[in-house]
């Protein structure tokens, strides 16, 4: 979706552009008698759907909490009653993944932003995961939410953001518009965190197809040291295989769209034909795949794959790969979906 679709889709659904306008509804946890009623861990979920599909977005970070296909569940997710763990269905502004302990340099600043992922000692997935989401517009198969990113610790930048979840005949598409608010130009990444599930009791037994050239080569710490070919080795899914015993925390690179522009990844149940498709608009360079084998509860892990659409490498802060500079006033869109059904052309994939 171009930027001018965009705003005009938002003018249609009586929001105001980039997060500019009063917040549209009363405080949720106060009555008109001022009585107080608890909330949930991640705030007010709001819930649409579209024929036999149903999705729910919560208040906090504008997460992705369900996303259902004939009653089927397609995301690993957490409960309504709980908070997101391992950054379930997150959205990840200004940045996705990780930036080197920290610290990054631009418009010849020195910025160091608080350190969240503590072993690794980096900035991880940015800085709007946990703040709360105005509600700008909303109809039975779409919902529209926004905030403005205002400075703070190592990010001296305004940043306005819109994010739109619509259900339709060609599943859940997930559109986000950012704009530089400020007087200086920005750098800014964005990724999704949703884990995937076709049902099966592990990962192990799915397929993915994974249509990439390359992938990032890390140090200990998860930091890209440079980029290698999939040829020959275990990251090689262009074909579609088996996952078995692969672990993933690996960012893929040179990805290979589809004609009409949109990298697709599949997910598939060989024993029911359940296929899962995460379709990427061309703004989407790279592909982080996430396998949960370090997440803390051995539960958890291989439960689900996550697959993460992103705009820019890992460390982009620092290493430039795939980072977006905005000027200000300037204005970047980007998209992607979700769709899953039983058979070989999931409806995102048609």
């Amino acid at each position: 979706m171009d930027r001018r679709r965009f705003l005009r889709g938002v003018a249609a659904l009586g929001g105001v552009a980039l997060g500019l306008g009063p917040a549209r509804r009363a405080i949720a946890w106060q009555s008109s008698a001022g009585a107080y009623s608890p909330v949930y861990p991640t705030g007010s979920q709001f819930e649409i759907s579209y024929g036999d599909q149903y999705a729910a977005v919560t208040e906090v970070g504008a997460t992705l909490r369900s996303y259902r296909v004939g009653g089927r569940e397609v995301l690993d997710t957490f409960g309504i009653g709980e908070p997101s763990d391992a950054s379930r269905g997150q959205v990840l502004i200004p940045w996705p993944n990780r930036i080197d302990h920290g610290r990054y340099e631009f418009g010849g600043q020195e910025n160091q932003l608080p350190i969240n992922e503590v072993p690794n000692d980096n900035a991880i997935h940015g800085l709007t995961r946990w703040m709360s989401w105005r509600l700008l517009s909303r109809t039975s198969s779409q919902v529209l939410l926004g905030l403005r990113l205002y400075p703070q610790d190592g990010w001296p930048f305004i940043l306005g953001v819109e994010i739109s979840y619509a259900l339709s005949d060609a599943g859940l598409t997930v559109t986000t518009g950012v704009q530089n608010l400020g007087s200086t130009p920005m750098p800014f990444g964005i990724g999704h965190h949703p884990y995937i599930t076709v049902g099966t009791p592990t990962i192990d037994t799915a397929t993915l197809r994974l249509p990439a050239r390359t992938y990032l080569k890390t140090n200990e710490r998860l930091i890209p040291t440079g980029r290698a070919g999939v040829e020959g080795t275990r990251f090689d899914f262009r074909g579609g295989r088996r996952i078995g015993d692969t672990r993933l925390d690996t960012c893929f690179t040179d990805v290979i769209p589809d004609p009409d522009g949109y990298t697709r990844v599949t997910l598939s149940n060989p024993e029911d034909g359940f296929t899962v498709t995460v379709a990427m608009d061309p703004s989407h360079r790279y592909i982080q795949a996430y396998t949960g084998d370090t997440l803390p509860e051995e539960a958890d892990r291989r439960r689900g794959i996550a697959i993460e659409p992103m705009t820019c490498a890992p460390n982009a802060f620092n290493s430039g790969d795939g980072l977006r500079v905005l000027q200000p006033g300037e204005v970047f869109v980007s998209s992607w979906a979700l769709g899953a059904s039983y058979d070989a052309l999931p409806a995102t994939a048609r």
